[in-house]
């Protein structure tokens, strides 16, 4: 299928053409960017993030979440980016088993990215699907992310509200913060609040913020706590999404979360460039082994390899 074909598909509404679309962009195939280019514009979504630690049922929350936006209407899309195989570079948590009763529902889209060894937990094709998926018509997208850690802050450069969740088994809350991945976060979700210790969380997430750096515009990140396997706080926590939204439109601050998206989406690409060609270049990874080459001459030397490459 030629790029103008499958861009005339996806005019028409065809989720297979999104699907293979999406895949193209994934696989860095060079008729990705003429489909990107030529398949864009259009209604902007909102666009959420949920980031945290593995086990802190991500997926089950946004399999909640999905449902509480269909209840109004909207067509939701997700993508879930999952951990790599070291070996394939394919998806191996496979997170859309638990989203599965939505599957026959025509208004949502769920499709697992492979993180691909990206050091904040996103792909950098998870940008490019997200523009295919917004050009596409969805009015809400979900952006599920692995959850590793401290390098997990890219998914705030891309989504326009990030939803960090914890859990009572997440153990102290300064020591969240102090790692980094309090700082991205517009509301905070203490997630199987059932459990013991949950009210507890909560209080030091509370106690945590209010030194926490004033946000964009004033915004005050809420606490929301809720058991997403029993849908308890899920109604609460859409309310949240919507009001920080709300708060973005007010405060003229969507844009600035769009140019931030453009720029991790460019230095994801040249990130990508310099690792194939670091693959490439064997011979000049070689020479800096044995001392001969810095790695920045290297990296020039490879630079103006490609400078003088047809197309770049």
């Amino acid at each position: 299928m030629d790029p103008a074909e499958l861009t005339e598909r996806l005019r028409a509404g065809d989720t297979r053409a999104l699907a293979r679309a999406i895949t193209l962009v994934e696989s860095g195939h060079r008729a990705a960017g003429a489909v990107l280019k030529a398949f864009r514009g259009g209604k902007k979504s909102k666009v959420v993030g949920l980031t945290g630690s593995p086990g802190s049922g991500k997926s089950t929350l946004t399999d909640r979440l999905i449902e509480e936006a269909r209840k109004r209407g909207e067509q939701v899309a997700v993508l879930a980016v999952d951990p790599s195989s070291p070996f394939t570079g394919g998806a191996i948590l496979g997170d859309r088993i638990r989203m599965m009763r939505h599957h026959q529902d025509a208004g949502v889209y769920i499709r697992s990215l492979a993180s691909r060894g990206a050091l904040g937990g996103l792909a950098g094709a998870a940008v490019g699907a997200l523009a295919l998926l917004e050009a596409f018509g969805f009015e809400r997208i979900f952006v599920e992310t692995v959850g590793v850690g401290q390098s997990e802050v890219d998914i705030a450069r891309v989504a326009d509200t990030t939803v960090l969740v914890l859990t009572p088994a997440s153990g102290d809350a300064v020591q969240a913060f102090k790692a980094g991945v309090m700082e991205i976060a517009d509301l905070f979700v203490v997630n199987k609040f059932d459990l013991p210790g949950g009210e507890r969380v909560v209080q030091e997430l509370k106690i945590t913020l209010e030194i926490a750096p004033a946000r964009p515009g004033g915004w005050k990140p809420p606490v929301l706590s809720v058991v997403a396997t029993k849908g308890d706080g899920v109604a609460g926590l859409f309310e949240g999404l919507e009001a920080h939204h709300a708060h973005l439109i007010k405060h003229n601050l969507l844009e600035a979360h769009r140019l931030e998206r453009a720029r991790f989406q460019v230095e994801s690409v040249i990130q990508e460039w310099g690792r194939r060609r670091t693959l490439a270049g064997k011979d000049l990874v070689a020479l800096v082994a044995a001392g001969e080459l810095t790695p920045e001459e290297a990296a020039g030397r490879l630079l103006k390899q490609t400078a003088h490459e047809p197309g770049f």
